[in-house]
């Protein structure tokens, strides 16, 4: 029996035996049924740290919405702007078109106009190739030098020079005139000065 006792194995099942039969004295529920803990209601109206401000926090904010505020008034600004913008440039560009067609319609009339001039220069040159050399002289003599030259270039070289023949036997400041304009219409037939090259 006294091997028994003094085996490990039964020393150690008696430590833990012990070990048990301390903890449940110990840590009987029944010896804590007296005890009551206080109880502490914290609630946010109480506590004075949910009362707490921060003045530095509080212009931060205040910072915080009016830049947001200054932000927001700008935004609409641009947008205003943007919205004036677009309609400039489409007025713009409805001018630009406007213009456009404008100058594409008066390069055809010009063109058309000076088709229709020459046409009716070559008309008068003919009908006064077929007048007398005295009665075109007459014509002419009314006429802007601009204008008798533009018949005179147009009318065949031997026509043109009856009339001017005619023209400056008819007196001597008919004769000066037409020695004018024979210098004119020689610039207008003379080909333009070429430049020469060194060789």
């Amino acid at each position: 029996m006294t091997r028994l006792f003094q085996s490990s194995w039964f020393v150690a099942l008696a430590g833990c035996l012990l070990y048990l039969g301390t903890t449940v004295l110990v840590l009987n529920p029944s010896k804590f049924a007296g005890i009551q803990l206080a109880k502490t209601d914290y609630s946010a109206e109480d506590d004075p740290s949910w009362k707490f401000r921060n003045p530095e926090f509080d212009q931060w904010v205040a910072q915080i919405k009016s830049e947001k505020e200054n932000l927001d008034q700008r935004e609409q600004h641009l947008d205003e702007l943007q919205t004036r913008l677009n309609a400039e440039l489409q007025e713009i560009t409805t001018v630009t078109q406007t213009v456009s067609r404008l100058q594409e319609n008066f390069d055809k009339d010009v063109i058309r106009f000076k088709a229709q001039e020459m046409d009716n220069v070559k008309h008068q040159a003919k009908l006064l190739s077929a007048m007398s050399p005295e009665g075109a002289v007459a014509v002419l003599d009314q006429m802007p030098d601009d204008e008798a030259i533009r018949i005179l270039f147009t009318m065949k070289n031997d026509e043109a020079s009856i009339v001017l023949d005619t023209w400056s036997k008819a007196g001597k400041p008919e004769a000066k005139r037409a020695a004018q304009l024979m210098l004119k219409l020689r610039q207008v037939l003379s080909p333009p000065p070429t430049t020469a090259t060194n060789p």
